[in-house]
Formats: C-alpha cells, structure tokens, sequence
C-alpha cells in the first residue's frame, strides 16, 4: 500500500468515527474536521518520507514518529509529555517514593532547564542547588531545548554513580560546577516534632502513595510526645511540588469534617469531578498555620487552598507556584503513556490558582543568602507557573480576588538549611507566635463569656 493510499485510509477511519460518534446531524461539520485533518496528516506523512529519504544518516520510523509525539504534546503546555518505557516506569517508581537519582525538581523555563526546588535531605540539597538555579549542562552536553523528559532520564542512574552539572545562578560571574554522587532517593514524605509543649511541626515535603497514612502516624506521635491534645499544629508545605491529587484531597480531610475540598473541571464529563471531605477521622480541634511560599505547588495549593475556604487554617509565607491543573497518565500500550494536561482544579470557593497561586494570609517573605547576595548581585528571582513557557490561564475566580486579606510582613533573611529550626526561620518563628496569640485570645473570650 503506497503512502498515499494509507493517507486516505487513515482519513477515512477518522470520518467513520466521527460520523458514528454524533450522529448525522452534523455530518457537515464532521467533514471540515475530517478534511482538516487529512490535510494536515497528509503533511505529516510528506515530512515524514522526505526526512527518511534525504537525511543525512539513515533514521527509523519510529524515532520519527516518538519525536514527533514528543514535539506534539510539548507545543501543549509545560505539564504535558510522552513518557517513552523507561520514563513511565521511573514515573510509576515516583509516586512510591524511591528512586534513583539527584533529588531536584525541575522545569523549563525560555528553553533552559530550572530548578523548581531541591527535594530535602538529598543529594541536590546537600550540594546547595537552589530554587531558580538553571541547569546549563548535564555532564558535558548543553541543555539548551532539551525536553524534560530526557533530562530527567539523564539526571536518574544507578545508586553511586557520579555526575557532573553547570548551574547558573544570577549574580554569579561563572558557572557553578557541581559532581553528585546519585543515591536511591527514599523521599520521607512527612515529618514531625514537638516545636515546645502543645505546639506541634509537621512537615509534607511530597505527596506520595503512603502520606494519609504517614500524616495519621505523626499526629498521633505528637500527641503521644505532648502527653495528651496539643494546643496547635503548625503544617509546613514550602518547597514541595506536590504529587499525587488523591493524596492531597486525603490530607486535606484530615483536618477539615465536611464540606468540599477540591473540584476538578475538564472538557470530558469523567474529568468534572469533586471531592469532599469525611467527619470521620477528622482533626478539627486544634487551630493550624499552613507554611507556604514559591517552591509550594500542585497538591500542595490543593490543601492550602482547601484549608484557607473552609477558614481552618491561617496561610502565612509567600505566595505559590500557582498550578492548578491536573495531568493524567493515558498508557499508549503496556511500556509507554502520555502524561496529558486534563482538567484545572479548584478550591471550594470556586478559585483557580492556574498561574496565580494561593496568596496568604499574612505574607512573612524571606530573602534566602545566596552566593550571589554575597557577591554583590542581586537574588534570583522565584520560578513560578507564570514564568513558564505555553501555560495556560486559570478560568473562575482568581486568588488574588479571594477574601482573605494578607497582612504584608517585612522580608528576612535566612539561611536555606536553617529552615524549619525555631530561633533560625523567621516565618516559623511567626506562625509560632500567632499560634500562642491565637489560644490566648480564646482563653479570653471564654473567661468573659456571659
């Protein structure tokens, strides 16, 4: 059958299909669509043979047509992505919470690789990379319009493997070089401790397969430590980059008995879907302080967002990543899948934080000390879904537009690795004392209750 004839062929399948999936009233319509798209499918097929007969090297059908489809779902949105075998079992891996590799989650941003944050206590982390460092090589090759998909693939490898990366950091003259040791990567998904008698620190650095639970064990140790009910809970969620929607909405029942968590809204009936939340089970005792800032994103803003409509927690930090949609992996076959931006999520009050993000309620910015600062050059500004190449708008409500007014703290500096150490991290410090004001406050009421 000669390329011209498959053309037709194909042309044809997609006329049938249309015309049995909606009907004969709109068989006009259906035959522009169809002829749309076999003209540009007979382009396709035209590029395709010309490249076979005429490039340089000889090159396969299906390189072809996988770099197609990389390119395809690439032109979509930063989020979207064919995920060859290797990259779809690595994804599986992912959600488990162990992997091979460097620990850093990563973006495109005007072509160039950018760290979106270092995942805690890992080999990334350790070495000092920092939000907003771009990646300008992996080993000797130029990362320049690499997708995302291959650079992770080559970031991943074997435990005890090295590489090599050239980070740029703004304000800094030269690059900065950096060797890894890549280490299997088991992401402890929550942690916790007692920050001084009834006030306790939680923090989810992802959300993995196993959070609810392991957000279920950590309360129950607070409250094992404190010897009884802590007075509040302070829930820190800067720096992850989310994970799992299911997670999200699990977490965020945890502290909230009723009422809706998060809707999704897609073009397909099956991707308008709401989630609400179950008394049983639930935590609603104590007050709560959620940390956030620009590291904050994806199911993380699902929780915050939940949390700041059903006013059950007060938001202090900065403000989030801002993405708000939601991807579904659609396997290909039993090897391969496209990871396919599918729906936009939304608060309970109908918000959507798609290149927004969720905006606290009392704003405590933190300037981290850079290298750069200590050269004399200025910071390098947070990566937010804004930034990114191709995003798409929210639609709804927008967060800025929200209720809450954030009260404007001034900025302080501190040290990354101090983070999370009282005396050391100026917005825990914060939320610390707003907790204490926050009992004070309804021992008064309560004694001067009528």
């Amino acid at each position: 059958m000669n390329r011209k004839r498959i053309v037709v062929t194909i042309a044809m399948v997609c006329t049938m299909t249309a015309v049995l999936t909606f009907g004969g009233r709109f068989v006009g319509r259906v035959s522009a669509v169809a002829k749309d798209t076999y003209e540009n499918i007979e382009v396709f097929t035209n590029v395709l043979a010309l490249v076979q007969k005429n490039y340089v090297d000889p090159v396969s059908t299906k390189q072809l047509i996988e770099g197609a489809i990389t390119g395809m779902l690439a032109a979509l949105d930063p989020h979207s992505a064919y995920l060859p075998p290797d990259l779809y079992k690595e994804l599986q891996v992912d959600t488990r919470g162990s992997f091979g590799g460097l620990g850093i989650e990563i973006t495109t941003k005007n072509t160039v690789l950018t760290v979106v944050s270092p995942i805690e206590d890992t080999p990334a982390y350790r070495a000092g990379i920092k939000s907003g460092d771009q990646i300008i090589k992996i080993q000797d090759e130029f990362t320049k319009d690499m997708p995302l998909v291959e650079a992770v693939k080559k970031m991943r490898g074997p435990k005890g493997t090295k590489i090599h990366l050239s980070l740029r950091r703004e304000g800094v003259l030269n690059l900065m070089e950096y060797t890894l040791t890549r280490e299997v990567i088991k992401i402890q998904s929550v942690k916790s401790r007692m920050l001084e008698k009834n006030y306790g620190y939680v923090r989810i650095t992802q959300f993995q397969e196993r959070t609810d639970d392991d957000l279920e064990r950590a309360l129950s140790n607070l409250e094992h430590q404190n010897g009884g009910p802590v007075s509040g809970i302070i829930l820190d969620l800067r720096n992850n980059p989310g994970g799992l929607l299911t997670q999200a909405v699990k977490v965020a029942d945890e502290f909230v008995d009723s009422g809706l968590v998060v809707y999704t809204d897609g073009r397909l009936e099956s991707q308008k879907q709401k989630y609400f939340a179950h008394k049983a089970g639930s935590h609603t005792d104590f007050p709560m302080i959620v940390l956030v800032n620009g590291g904050s994103a994806s199911a993380s803003e699902i929780v915050a967002g939940c949390l700041q409509d059903h006013k059950r927690a007060l938001i202090l930090g900065t403000q989030t990543f801002g993405k708000g949609s939601v991807q579904t992996i659609l396997p290909l076959d039993e090897s391969a899948a496209i990871r396919l931006t599918t729906a936009r999520y939304y608060t309970p009050n109908g918000r959507s934080i798609q290149a927004t993000g969720i905006t606290p309620d009392v704003i405590v910015d933190i300037t981290p000390i850079t290298q750069a600062k200590a050269e004399g050059g200025p910071g390098f500004p947070a990566i937010r879904e804004e930034n990114l190449p191709r995003h798409f708008e929210g639609k709804g409500k927008s967060a800025p537009g929200n209720e809450n007014k954030s009260i404007q703290e001034e900025p302080e500096e501190m040290p990354p690795e101090q983070e999370g150490e009282l005396g050391k991290d100026p917005q825990l410090d914060r939320a610390l004392e707003l907790l204490k004001s926050w009992n004070v406050f309804k021992t008064v009421v309560a004694q001067n209750a009528p």
